[in-house]
């Protein structure tokens, strides 16, 4: 295993906190506490976004990692007391059964399907219930839970050599390598006037991005986001790999990155023999397809950490990726960034 000074228990508190898309109230007080002290300023947009800014003068940046995770909301509760739910985000049906949701008040549910043994094929998200029975209830019917309650998909953190496996990895991880990178420059400094922003409502559709950009009207922006590997059996075949360094994005479904600013992160981790792969994604896309379009338009790019099994209890990620996610972004806002 690489030594590495990634703070893992960091990353362990961000991807345990609760904040589904349109809730991130809990995972930003959070964040707040782990960034207080290291920023110039704080402050929270109309959007719920956390928006810390440091360093004043130069180039003005925007650095963004959205703080939502996927979930789902009751919308219906059955006369036996289960809960029909639709999508916060993009959930899988193929990874739902039996799996574990949580609440926002620590309540536990399970997640069932109808007439599982009969299955012959992956059933329709309309077929999926979830369980927050207590045995305790009066009559058929739970009160436990009600119309409108959000949940997250549930799953502790856990580590198998140089991975680490969570959910909400996407993108609590991308909070961590902003908070690294914060940590750093506390130390270092920067020219620039740099505005690392936690944002909201991104997996519902990059809301946040959008407002906090607007309200920022940065130079230049750069989110950071995971992105899928494509080193699993009969994957698609994508050049990016766990292991093989930070994934300098050149294009995906809703974002083509200007080709100076992905020239310049390219050349910084050159520079500083920073291990980095290309990626170019055809499904998915991060906040940097929001905030390029937002107001008169803004270049923006995006550094990305590989995870295998998005979107799922399993995320998994390399911290040695990680690590070169941080080297990389530390090494991009700490220097001159004027895009021609």
């Amino acid at each position: 295993m690489i030594a590495t000074a990634i703070d893992k228990k960091l990353i362990k508190t961000l991807v345990e906190s609760w904040g589904p898309s349109g809730y991130e109230q809990p995972v930003r007080d959070t964040i707040r506490e782990l960034v207080t002290g290291l920023a110039d300023d704080l402050r929270i947009d109309a959007g719920g976004s956390l928006i810390a800014r440091m360093g004043s003068g130069g180039t003005k940046i925007m650095v963004a990692a959205h703080m939502d995770e996927i979930g789902l909301m009751i919308h219906h509760v059955d006369r036996d007391g289960f809960g029909r739910f639709s999508m916060l985000g993009g959930l899988f049906p193929i990874s739902l059964y039996g799996n574990r949701v949580r609440f926002a008040d620590g309540t536990i549910g399970s997640v069932g399907v109808d007439d599982w043994v009969h299955a012959k094929q992956v059933p329709p998200i309309t077929d999926f219930y979830v369980d927050f029975s207590t045995g305790d209830e009066s009559g058929a019917a739970s009160a436990s839970k009600r119309v409108g309650d959000v949940a997250t998909m549930w799953r502790e953190y856990a580590e198998r050599g140089n991975r680490i496996i969570a959910k909400s990895l996407d993108d609590r991880i991308g909070c961590a390598v902003l908070i690294e990178t914060m940590r750093r420059i506390a130390g270092s400094g920067t020219p620039n006037e740099v505005y690392f922003v936690f944002t909201t409502q991104e997996e519902v559709g990059i809301r946040g991005a959008r407002t906090a950009a607007f309200g920022v009207a940065p130079d230049v922006a750069i989110a950071v986001d995971v992105t899928p590997s494509g080193d699993t059996p009969k994957d698609e075949k994508l050049a990016v790999k766990l292991g093989s360094g930070a994934a300098i994005k050149v294009r995906d479904a809703g974002h083509i990155v200007p080709p100076a600013l992905k020239d310049l992160i390219i050349q910084r981790a050159e520079t500083a023999h920073i291990p980095y792969q290309l990626e170019v994604l055809d499904l998915g896309t991060t906040d940097a397809a929001g905030m390029q379009v937002t107001a008169a338009g803004i270049p923006s790019g995006a550094i990305s950490i590989p995870v295998r099994h998005v979107h799922t209890t399993s995320e998994t990620v390399d911290v040695r990726d990680v690590q070169a996610c941080v080297d990389l972004l530390a090494a991009v806002v700490s220097g001159s960034l004027q895009i021609r």
